[in-house]
């Protein structure tokens, strides 16, 4: 699988770098502890089977056309399920759902229908977050009142997106694709 991903500016990838830091300090699940180099703040907007060469090329330009793009983080959340995650819940922006169905758009002409990612197809389905940890165990951060909620630095007031990048599971490579 290949993720479609946004970058944020310098100042909110290190507040979420310190919230990873916090949570490691506090002995809860952190993305600090996942040591892979591709590792790193981003916002996943969707997931493709493939990508071929020139449907990255078109998905770059849009994407050039369309960044900076405001970002706000309204607060944390837990996805629960097989993996808990603790994330930072974004604002969908109507800027970012647009760029998001529009890219995905591009994406069908190119693959063709039934190529978008199983989850999340409807716009308002799509919950944009910042992963700050994950666990398959119950983790620290279960609870709002719990310490992992606690130790969690203020998010952002507001920031950018900037850039972007593309990650292949298969190899475990991004791929800047704008600007």
């Amino acid at each position: 699988m290949h993720t479609v991903e946004l970058l944020p500016d310098e100042e909110t990838d290190e507040v979420v770098r310190e919230a990873w830091a916090a949570l490691a300090a506090a002995g809860a699940p952190s993305q600090a502890g996942h040591p892979h180099p591709t590792n790193r703040p981003h916002l996943t907007l969707f997931t493709l089977p493939a990508l071929p060469s020139g449907l990255r090329l078109v998905l770059g330009d849009a994407l050039s056309a369309a960044l900076p793009l405001p970002l706000r983080i309204s607060g944390p959340h837990v996805f629960a399920g097989r993996t808990s995650t603790l994330a930072w819940l974004v604002a969908a922006d109507p800027a970012l759902v647009e760029l998001r169905v529009r890219l995905q758009r591009l994406a069908e002409e190119v693959l063709g229908p039934g190529s978008r990612e199983h989850r999340a197809r409807r716009p308002e389905d799509w919950r944009p977050h910042v992963t700050l940890g994950r666990s398959r165990r119950p983790a620290a951060w279960s609870t709002p009142g719990s310490v992992g909620f606690q130790v969690l630095p203020d998010p952002p007031k507001a920031g950018l997106w900037t850039r972007a990048r593309t990650y292949d599971s298969a190899s475990r490579t991004t791929k800047r694709l704008a600007p």
